[in-house]
């Protein structure tokens, strides 16, 4: 683990008491394809969540979504008739806010029009940082070359707010930003600073200071994706579960070898049942 997170264990591994002993304490949850597909739930995905929620464990939605702002989302779901409070929801462009300002760069952005409001009030003028998200209609030859420009003339630092190789939409998988960050890390011979998922960062700051375990494996990722949500869980030390829905495709168990998911559901459906059965 990097030297900069050592601080973070501490508090995780304060003992934590919640009302109802299960197999987890706290429950991280991937969004997109785990929860729902563009507007549409996963079958059962909303009574299985608000089971989750009655037994007690802490939950957080964590997400690689950069397309709509954190409120966008949120009403999202709403409307989809989940049950979830806004700030129960933890995304990447939270993420990248915080180091833009950590750090005092000042961003240019390849970023949906939809996410710009989770970066209101940040600094833009002589801009030190480019800022790359899943933005399909700005991911152009045009803006791609300025970016090299600003990378590789002016010395600009390069932030992907997440880097999936791809998505999934009502019509199948799509291209995600990875192949685009990719492509500017070969031309410019630089390396992007990474913030959303599979970093360990973004699991670790996801979880509140006062909902805490003793063992990081006590609180499990649950996601669609083999790499950005069980395969960085499983590093960050986190226990992980698979589903078989959104962009899981049949073999992705294999592409994390030697490190395996600490279960393979069907569905949320089948995860929670998962984590609810050892419920005492």
């Amino acid at each position: 683990m990097k030297a900069d997170l050592k601080h973070l264990l501490p508090a995780f591994r304060a003992l934590h008491k919640h009302t109802r002993m299960t197999r987890f304490c706290m429950a991280l949850i991937d969004l997109s394809g785990t929860l729902h597909v563009d507007d549409q739930a996963q079958p059962g995905a909303v009574a299985a969540i608000d089971r989750l929620r009655q037994s007690g464990i802490p939950l957080r939605f964590v997400t690689n979504t950069t397309k709509e702002s954190k409120r966008l989302i949120h009403q999202r779901l709403l409307n989809m008739g989940f049950h979830i409070k806004i700030d129960e929801i933890f995304t990447s462009l939270t993420a990248a806010r915080k180091i833009l300002e950590a750090k005092k760069w000042r961003p240019w952005f390849i970023v949906s029009d939809e996410a710009m409001e989770d970066f209101d009030g940040l600094p833009t003028e002589n801009p030190n940082a480019v800022v790359i998200g899943l933005a399909p209609e700005k991911l152009n030859y045009e803006n791609m070359n300025k970016a090299f420009d600003m990378i590789f003339n002016q010395g600009a630092h390069l932030v992907a707010i997440h880097k999936s190789r791809y998505y999934q939409t009502k019509h199948g998988l799509a291209l995600g930003p990875g192949a685009f960050v990719t492509g500017l890390e070969y031309a410019t011979d630089t390396k992007a600073q990474v913030v959303g998922k599979p970093d360990a960062a973004f699991f670790l700051s996801a979880i509140p200071g006062s909902l805490c375990t003793h063992k990081l494996n006590e609180i499990v990722m649950i996601g669609d994706d083999i790499r950005d949500d069980v395969g960085g869980a499983l590093k960050a030390g986190l226990s992980a579960i698979l589903v078989r829905t959104g962009k899981y495709k049949a073999g992705d168990e294999a592409k994390i070898e030697p490190s395996h998911p600490t279960f393979i559901a069907n569905d949320i459906v089948e995860a929670v049942n998962y984590i609810l059965e050892d419920e005492l």
